[in-house]
């Protein structure tokens, strides 16, 4: 290596020194922050759900369509946007406002569980993104699917 590698690689790494001891000097100053953040959290909206966010649908058998509608309040003072909905099995299909709920306004989150091919215990996770904080709300649904009987066989 030549005189003047080892030369620019000392001073890079002289410069990485400094700016490693420099920059968290730089933000130990942000306790003024703590108050703006505090404020801008407050003016969130809010999901606040009327009812469960657990859904217990009980026993039914295999085939059935589950269909429950969770109600939920934005009780923020800023409109509420449901960014998108995730659930933890194809079989599950939500339905959701895509406009924006004004404060204190409610709404509703239509799910559907498909049981066919879903025989036994089952508790299925429907995953709420949007503008609040915590960024994200989980809401269940429960029961036991019953398994279909197959053709020529005796129950």
């Amino acid at each position: 290596m030549k005189q003047a590698e080892k030369s620019m690689i000392k001073k890079i790494g002289k410069y990485a020194l400094f700016l490693g001891l420099a920059l968290p000097l730089l933000n130990c100053s942000g306790t003024e922050n703590k108050g703006e953040t505090k404020q801008a959290v407050s003016k969130l909206p809010v999901l606040a759900f009327t009812d469960s966010t657990s859904f217990n649908f009980g026993s039914v058998q295999e085939g059935a369509v589950v269909e429950h509608t969770f109600r939920f309040k934005n009780e923020g003072e800023y409109p509420l946007i449901l960014n998108n909905i995730t659930t933890s099995c194809g079989c599950t299909t939500p339905e959701w406002p895509k406009q924006p709920i004004a404060a204190n306004d409610t709404s509703s989150i239509k799910v559907r569980f498909d049981t066919k091919h879903k025989p036994g215990p089952q508790v299925k996770t429907i995953t709420v993104y949007a503008n609040t904080d915590p960024a994200y709300s989980e809401l269940h649904l429960k029961g036991i699917v019953n398994a279909e009987g197959k053709p020529g066989e005796v129950q």
